[in-house]
Parts: structure tokens; sequence; C-alpha cells
């Protein structure tokens, strides 16, 4: 057998609100077809990357996407790995992520974390407090301006070249790593303080005592004592979620 792939995607809807065949966004879309080339597994992992940004372009100049307006594109952060016998390689890009775990249950988290979000998210704080209405109608401008930074100042699969330039990716030996987690930021353990840390020794932790569903449900459980967003500021109660694990058997 030769390496295993894995990969999760997290599509963005694009702001002018288009939908497609049935009913799917753009974001849906982009992290579909970015799914299928990966799937494929046929190439460097770095080239697989192009050509699903390509294809992205491809399918929106297809249906008649205005590319001059970035919060039109559609886009999805990704991470992928390819395990081999004896290490494994990455792809990442956007708030999509890579963490180990070792064998002591200390952990690392492979790629950049960019918090692009955070200065609209702690608005999205200030506004609550203030009892704000229709705080995601309110911050629509400011939510539109962040869109207009993908492959400026954080990077996504859009069709863009410039996505390329926003790549994270290496390789590293199996040796003293337990598990591979790959996770959306729907996984993200809930915070008060935007600018505050993630929680990834909550997050581990919790994978450690039951898997993957253990962090969903502690997530969950949180997102749903608060429906109004207004403790744990975001953009809607519960995000979509997509996550996988990597066990070592040895």
């Amino acid at each position: 057998m030769g390496p295993r792939i894995c990969g999760v995607f997290d599509g963005a809807t694009a702001l002018n609100g288009d939908r497609y065949e049935n009913g799917k966004t753009g974001g849906y879309l982009a992290a579909q077809l970015a799914c299928d080339v990966f799937r494929t597994n046929n190439a460097p992992l770095l080239k697989l990357t192009d050509q699903a940004n390509r294809e992205i372009f491809q399918a929106m100049q297809d249906k008649g996407v205005d590319l001059a307006r970035k919060e039109d594109l559609w886009s999805t952060s990704f991470a992928v790995v390819r395990v081999g016998t004896d290490s494994f390689e990455w792809v990442q890009s956007g708030d999509s992520l890579i963490l180990a775990i070792d064998h002591d249950h200390s952990y690392r988290v492979l790629v950049p974390d960019h918090a692009h979000d955070t200065e609209t998210l702690c608005m999205w704080r200030d506004m609550a407090a203030r009892g704000t209405p229709r705080i995601f109608e309110t911050l629509k401008e400011q939510i539109i301006a962040v869109r207009r930074q993908m492959n400026v100042t954080y990077g996504v699969l859009n069709g863009e070249p410039q996505a390329l330039d926003f790549i994270s990716r290496g390789r590293a030996n199996l040796r003293g790593i337990k598990h591979i987690l790959l996770f959306t930021d729907g996984l993200f353990i809930p915070k008060e303080d935007p600018t505050a840390d993630h929680r990834f020794d909550i997050l581990v932790q919790r994978y450690l005592d039951g898997g993957l569903d253990a962090v969903y449900q502690h997530v969950h459980k949180l997102q749903a004592a608060d429906p109004l967003c207004h403790k744990y500021p975001r953009f809607k109660p519960h995000d979509d979620i997509a996550a996988v694990a990597i066990s070592m058997t040895a």
C-alpha cells in the first residue's frame, strides 16, 4: 500500500449569497473541488494544491463569478497530511490546523495558527456587551474588509495565484508520534476573549479521554449554552466541523 492521504476542508460562503446546483454555496463547491483533487493522491502535495486552486478558478469562471470582487470568490481553508511508513508530510492554508500528539501526551501544532477574525470578534464582543441587535448585519462591512484580505494577509484556496504564497508545508518523522489530528476551526474550543490563545490543551485532553466525539460534545455543549454568541463571540451558533484523527499502531 502506498502513502495514505487524509484532509479536511472548510469552505467559506461568498458574501454575495449566491447559490448553485442543489443550493450549494461557492464555499461548499470550493471545498469539494479541492477535496476531489487531493483524493487522487497522484502527485506531490504542492502540485495538488496548485491544481486544486486552478480548478476552483476555472469553476468560478465557468459560473460567471465576478473575479474582481474578492468577497464573491469561492474559497476554502484546508489541511492535508500524507502518511508514509516512517514519516509524514503536510500542506495547509487558512484556519484548518494540524496537531501532533506524542506518546507522552505532549503536543505541537505543526502549522501557523492565523487568527484573521480576531479584530472582528473583538468588535462582536463589545457590541454584545452593549446589547447591539443583529450584530452580524452591523459588522457586514468589517467582515467584507477582512474577506478582501484573502491571500494578502492570510491564505485560502480561492483561485488566486497568490494563494500558493500562503501555503504552509513540511515533513516530519513519525518517531514518537501517537496521533495526528486535522481539524477545521469549528472544533476550536470556544473562548470568551478573542485575543486569547486557543486552548489546544483542552482539545488534546478531551481527545485523549474520548476521541474526536468527546471534543465535539464539549464544544457543542458550550455553544448550546450561548445561542446568541454573546459569551463566546463567533459568527454562528454552531460552525461546521471537519476532523480526522490518524493513530499510529506502534
